[in-house]
């Protein structure tokens, strides 16, 4: 038997508000599209950041979040396009290059990466 939460999202880039109605077996995405809500996505598999938002409250389940690591997931990260609600949530859409930054700039963040040959100069 299926269960419906509200989700209330606060859409950062655009400062708006929408307050959803999200059964828990559907991605909370996916509902959100099916209610006429337009949010952030890309890749709509959970390899990506696009969707990224942050979880303010409530619960939320996203087993297929590999765009995401565990550590992001425990600091209340979340991918819409694969997540399901638990509970009545509140989340924030989250800029897609922070969110990238947060997990992989401890790679990148020492300059260009280096491949060990020669430049080839004209």
């Amino acid at each position: 038997m299926s269960h419906t939460y509200t989700i209330k999202v606060y859409d950062r880039a655009r400062g708006i508000k929408h307050t959803l109605q999200v059964p828990d077996d559907l991605y909370i995405l996916h509902s959100a599209e099916k209610q006429g809500v337009e949010l952030p996505f890309s890749c709509r598999n959970g390899a990506c950041t696009t969707c990224a938002v942050r979880v303010r409250s409530g619960e939320i389940d996203q087993p297929e979040a590999m765009g995401l690591s565990p550590h992001l997931q425990q600091k209340g990260y979340a991918l819409l396009c694969v997540s399901y609600a638990r509970s009545d949530l509140e989340v924030e859409t989250q800029d897609e290059d922070e969110v990238y930054e947060l997990q992989f700039g401890r790679y990148f963040g020492k300059g260009k990466v280096r491949t060990g040959l020669p430049l080839d100069e004209d």
